[in-house]
């Protein structure tokens, strides 16, 4: 590829900024910004190819981003642009305006000579259009301002100010993530001359700080990353080094299952710029600790890779991402393995305390503890949560499904108190699975120990369900806890912001109520959850429809992404059986799965678009209509025709509705198509006489009711 810098001749380009480490856990997103940044920018300017690619680079000490076939000089291209009428842009003497020179001034062609505007338009609508031929953009002045803007717009959550001695020996303020030492710009082999944070671009970088100490330098642009890992010792690229510590970390655990969560990838990978991989054991008598315990505390203060066997129990070993690779890595190996023994010590210090103390002996300590200043303590919390709990599984009951009350009770009332533990206090990230140890350990049942962990889930989308029905009742009652407290202070989501993750609780609501196959009413759990608040204020707050309507637009999300043998279900099909308000949500996935069968029989078209003209002559009518229809007011016979076809299948369609068979209750609506047809057909329902009219309205009302049992079928239309 041509190295020239000649006009429209193109090379690739490299962009690398060079600095102490970069904060590991925000790198990821620092080189892709950094990479966004700059390949806008030029791609605006018009300075690159149809074919260019852009690869980014970021190690714990350097952005960078490589882009191909970038222009040296963008082609020119036509500029006509509206400037003023010309009544405004001349004056009284035909010279300039002061406001058409400011408009000029402002595109940037503040000396362009007035008598090649031109002029377009006749009379009032007259005006001046700038009309040329404007330069291309130069790579070295695009690529100056597209460094600067990108540096300044950063991902950087706190910035590092310090000084940079400038040639003259003066010292500059400069501020950035960290400080930077070293930029590269170069077109092809050729240098850019432009500069940042106190620095002049050049074609030197640095090597790794232990294995390749020093200057390197970079000979062009697409030799950048050959050169880096083969005389500097490091993999410049993110998406690289990740694979390849993921593939080593594999290969090291052998027959074992090594726990590689991808935020400690990224983090690791943002830590070394040569990765190598080392085994290294702890003390077997600390496998007596919940291996909750130690994988969390090996991951989180000392990034280690913790490695479980085929069963998923944890072992003694763990495995280690250096930056340094050598072959006497005796030091490395035991130094990780002094370091990590104090923090295993203290974990099964903490795991010993807490066996001390019951934890219903920590119940009342939730008084102490501040849930909300608008919602009392934790204590209170509590209480709230139990009695929903207890309500829910009462209901339940009442429906022939099994449900403890007694468990449901005991196990919202020590549900929390794990959050008094000294080990929750070290690692949050542990709570509810602490509860469930210690529950176990203080002769707890069994579904009260599970409960304690499960009533979290679902803790994200996607996440499993509580394996228990005592955990699921938990996990209902304290999201509708939740859900309706924190609405009833106001505190509801807003945009992009939803601080105590209400959305995340109406999800996991649905997904309870649907996947576990449970029969409550929705409308009633948070009637129930509402009336445990003592404060006035909070319960006017908490809409019931509102919630309710926030809860069904959770559920539309959560729909969409379901299926039927891998087709997802269509907005059209969800609507239909959303817009029934739905009290039941257990069901769902029937109806939408029945609606899509009856969809396609060929009499749904017409029975949809009979439903949708129904539905639109009962909206209209202002005047009362009757409960039901009267049979001995029908005239015309084909209104006697349909309302004898609607009696006939009433008991189908109740008994179907009733055995939740919505199949055949939806086909069962095939026996309407024809008396329909024929009754739109014949009869006038907005008959001049109001009884016989009033008589059609109320037959249609029943009719409509009927066909829409489990949708509203006019939404397919």
């Amino acid at each position: 590829m041509s190295t020239s810098n000649s006009p429209t001749q193109s090379a690739d380009l490299l962009i690398e900024v060079f600095t102490e480490e970069l904060p590991p856990k925000s790198l990821r997103r620092l080189g892709e910004a950094f990479r966004d940044g700059i390949a806008t920018s030029l791609k605006t300017a018009g300075l690159l190819g149809s074919s260019s690619t852009i690869n980014s680079f970021a190690t714990p000490r350097r952005l960078a981003v490589h882009i191909t076939d970038v222009l040296n000089q963008a082609p020119d291209y036509p500029v006509r642009e509206k400037l003023l009428p010309t009544s405004i842009a001349f004056d009284s003497e035909g010279k300039a305006s002061a406001p058409l020179l400011k408009k000029l001034a402002t595109l940037g062609y503040a000396e362009i000579d007035i008598s090649i505007l031109e002029k377009s338009g006749e009379g009032k609508n007259e005006a001046l259009y700038l009309n040329v031929i404007a330069k291309g953009a130069a790579l070295e002045q695009t690529a100056q301002t597209a460094l600067v803007q990108t540096l300044n717009k950063l991902p950087i959550a706190k910035m590092m100010h310090y000084q940079v001695r400038q040639k003259d020996d003066s010292l500059a303020d400069v501020e950035f993530a960290r400080p930077a030492h070293r930029i590269i710009a170069l077109h092809g082999s050729h240098p850019l001359k432009i500069s940042a944070l106190g620095i002049d671009a050049g074609n030197q970088t640095e090597g790794h700080r232990f294995l390749a100490p020093g200057a390197v330098s970079i000979s062009s642009a697409d030799q950048y990353e050959t050169t880096l890992q083969n005389q500097a010792k490091v993999m410049p690229s993110f998406n690289q080094r990740r694979q390849h510590i993921e593939a080593a970390l594999l290969k090291a655990a052998g027959d074992d299952l090594v726990l590689m969560p991808d935020s400690l990838l990224d983090e690791v990978t943002a830590l070394v710029e040569w990765p190598a991989i080392y085994e290294c054991h702890f003390d077997q008598e600390f496998l007596e600790v919940p291996q909750e315990c130690l994988i969390l505390t090996m991951q989180t203060n000392q990034k280690y890779f913790a490695l479980t066997d085929k069963q998923g129990k944890l072992r003694n070993r763990f495995l280690i991402v250096s930056n340094i690779e050598t072959d006497q890595a005796e030091a490395i190996i035991s130094g990780n393995e002094r370091v990590v023994r104090p923090r295993l010590s203290d974990a099964r210090f903490f795991y010993q305390q807490d066996q001390k103390r019951p934890l219903a002996s920590r119940v009342a300590d939730l008084g102490r503890v501040v849930y909300h200043n608008q919602l009392g303590n934790q204590l209170e919390r509590t209480q709230r949560v139990a009695a929903i709990a207890t309500g829910i599984a009462k209901e339940l009951k009442n429906k022939g499904v099994q449900a403890n009350m007694e468990f449901a009770g005991r196990a919202a009332e020590i549900a929390k108190t794990d959050l008094l533990t000294d080990m929750v206090g070290e690692f949050p990230e542990l709570q509810g699975i602490m509860g469930r140890y210690y529950a176990t350990h203080d002769g707890e049942n069994s579904e009260v120990a599970a409960a304690c962990a499960e009533h979290y889930m679902p803790r994200f989308a996607g996440d499993a369900l509580p394996q228990t029905q005592t955990g699921t009742i938990l996990a209902i009652a304290d999201k509708l806890e939740t859900l309706v407290g924190i609405w009833g202070i106001g505190l509801t989501p807003t945009g992009d912001k939803d601080p105590y993750a209400l959305r995340r609780h109406a999800l996991g609501i649905c997904r309870l109520l649907l996947e576990k196959n449970l029969p409550l009413s929705l409308p009633d759990l948070i009637e129930l959850a509402r009336s445990q608040f003592s404060q006035k204020d909070v319960q006017d707050k908490a809409s019931a429809v509102d919630i309710y309507a926030f809860i069904i637009d959770r559920l539309r999300a959560y729909l969409r992404d379901q299926s039927v043998n891998g087709k997802p279900f269509t907005s059209g099909e969800i609507d239909a059986v959303l817009s029934q308000s739905p009290v039941l949500l257990n069901d769902l996935i029937e109806r939408l799965t029945a609606l899509r069968e009856f969809n396609a029989l060929a009499e749904a078209t017409q029975l949809a678009a009979a439903n949708k003209r129904i539905s639109n002559i009962l909206k209209k009518t202002t005047t009362a209509i009757p409960a039901g229809c009267t049979e001995k007011l029908l005239q015309a016979p084909a209104e006697i025709a349909l309302f004898k076809a609607l009696e006939s299948i009433t008991p189908t369609l109740t008994s179907a509705y009733e055995k939740r068979q919505f199949v055949e209750l939806l086909k069962s609506l095939v026996a309407l198509s024809q008396p329909i047809d024929q009754f739109f057909a014949d009869v006038m329902v907005m008959d001049p006489n109001p009884e016989l009219r009033d008589n059609r309205l109320a037959l249609l009302q029943q009719l409509h009711q009927k066909m829409n049992l489990i949708a509203d079928l006019g939404k397919l239309a």
